[in-house]
């Protein structure tokens, strides 16, 4: 390094300010940890890129308080594909895109999804980053990372002063994308799981909505002859997108796509032979997916599509991002806090891996999904690992039920992020006080007994009880990141030690505790 070169340290550096790496640093920062994200860009994206954000990211987002900062930028939509000659024709065939209707959703969430660009959802992230303490630093680039005592040493150009700079981080997190540098440099390589083509996307905007004189679908595909394609509405102001199968060659590159060349393609998909379209952006792009070899190597760990590329269809890639940056920057505040053994971090890709791998291939199947899966890779999966006890419904997101809580009403799913929670029936004094005395000892850790506590809600269909199978006497043990890790259906002769072995489990914390995971 040169000479103006200066040294710092964090707990985590994060390299990737898209919607994975700004959710792991948000999630770190929320929880006290000390974390710098980096991105070689000049801000957030200035384009829509993914626009679906899903029933269960919508949560994430609740939880923080700022999904009606995010929803504020959604785009009314149809959750379907609609299939019409042009885009101003009658609709042929309306098939499912994989989103849940509003009404699935709220059947089993407090919210419903939305769709919002991408460089409208980016900044709303950072924001909240920054109020909760961490730091950004955009035009700032890795240019070499290495493991080293204690943790892991980058490298760092700063290219709007040129400065160069070393860090210090206990962890590091590579959310830099599908040709992640960081993936790079650790050595590790990626399983190729295949591809669907070719294609390039045009961003303009047109006044299309009012002349479409209907609610356009999340994905508009065109059949006609000279422009057969999809239209994606992107932001209320009239952004659109349009992408179709692109076979380059000579003759027919990036460079050939010419303003007048996009223009009589728009005309033509759109069915508006006067359409005066604005040329935003013109982007080739490959819809192929692909899964790392590895999500871990020592103290660095990889996110998104770093981690697990997918491809527009259906849109889960950003979702899974999100999901996957939560589930492992949770585990990283609490083993950086010492509530955790590191073997936790382990958990990360075990439960992870396989949504991930499963949401790839699903997004490299052409043609509509089926309707169930607008939930089921969503708000529906379930993770296996050694920090999930065996029992009835555990390693799964926990039920969402309204209730009442200090006089307000509120989703259980709100009550779950930064602490363990203990749910219990009306009779789960006995569990309270176990939790007490875990808290005592330093365990963010809390108890809330079934009608004393909180209450069920006079217009919920389901008692908190009831949904959560806790009887009389029964307790629920909560993750911080909503997931149920152990339950039991009745009171035990020891709950302290019977809670204390869960919460070792759960967090890892010895190894001989981990019996617990195959008792029921």
């Amino acid at each position: 390094m040169s000479r103006t070169a200066t040294s710092s340290s964090y707990d985590v550096l994060v390299v990737g300010a898209g919607p994975a790496g700004l959710t792991a640093a948000i999630t770190l920062a929320r929880q006290g940890a000390d974390v710098l994200i980096i991105e070689k860009h000049r801000g957030t994206s200035p384009f829509p890129k993914a626009t679906g954000v899903s029933t269960r990211t919508m949560e994430l987002l609740r939880i923080w308080g700022i999904d009606h900062q995010v929803r504020a930028g959604a785009m009314p939509v149809q959750p379907t594909m609609s299939i019409s000659e042009t885009l101003r024709a009658p609709v042929q065939a309306s098939v499912p895109f994989g989103y849940p209707t509003d009404d699935e959703a709220l059947a089993i969430s407090p919210v419903t999804p939305a769709v919002v660009p991408q460089d409208h959802l980016e900044p709303v992230l950072v924001d909240h980053l920054i109020e909760h303490g961490g730091t950004v630093r955009f035009r700032t680039e890795l240019t070499a990372l290495q493991q080293v005592p204690f943790g892991m040493q980058a490298d760092i150009l700063d290219h709007a002063t040129g400065r160069r700079s070393r860090i210090h981080a206990t962890y590091v997190i590579g959310a830099d994308g599908p040709r992640s540098n960081v993936r790079a440099a650790l050595g590790i390589n990626v399983d190729d799981l295949g591809s669907i083509g070719d294609f390039v996307s045009v961003t303009f905007r047109a006044d299309l909505t009012r002349m479409l004189g209907r609610t356009p679908s999340a994905i508009n595909a065109v059949t006609t002859a000279d422009a057969a394609g999809l239209f994606v509405p992107t932001s209320a102001d009239d952004r659109w997108i349009y992408a179709r199968e692109w076979q380059p060659g000579p003759g027919d590159t990036v460079a050939d796509w010419t303003s007048e060349r996009i223009t009589t393609l728009l005309r033509a998909g759109t069915g508006l032979p006067d359409l005066v379209p604005e040329i935003i952006a013109v982007m080739p792009f490959e819809m192929a997916g692909h899964v790392a070899t590895t999500f871990r190597a020592g103290p660095a760990f990889l996110v998104g599509d770093a981690a697990h590329r997918t491809t527009p269809v259906g849109g889960t890639g950003m979702n899974t991002a999100i999901h996957g940056a939560h589930n492992l920057a949770w585990k990283l505040a609490w083993v950086l806090r010492g509530w955790a053994g590191d073997s936790l971090l382990d958990s990360y890709e075990l439960e992870r891996r396989p949504i991930g791998e499963a949401n790839v291939r699903r997004s490299l199947v052409r043609g509509p999904q089926p309707p169930a899966d607008g939930l089921s890779w969503d708000t529906g999966v379930h993770y296996t690992s050694p920090v999930i006890a065996s029992g009835d419904g555990t390693g799964q997101r926990a039920p969402h039920v309204w209730i009442r809580y200090h006089g307000a009403r509120v989703s259980t799913l709100d009550l779950f992020d930064g602490r363990l929670t203990v749910i219990t029936g009306p009779s789960g004094h006995r569990w309270r006080r176990a939790a007490e005395q875990l808290a005592a000892e330093g365990l963010p850790i809390a108890a809330l007994i079934s009608e004393h506590d909180v209450s069920d809600d006079p217009a919920g269909s389901e008692s908190l009880a009831s949904r959560y199978q806790l009887g009389d006497s029964g307790a629920a043990l909560i993750r911080p990141d909503g997931y149920l890790a152990w339950h039991r259906s009745a009171a035990t002769s020891n709950p302290l030690e019977t809670l204390r072995s869960a919460v070792d489990v759960t967090l890892s914390r010895s190894p001989e505790s981990a019996a617990l995971s195959h008792v029921a």
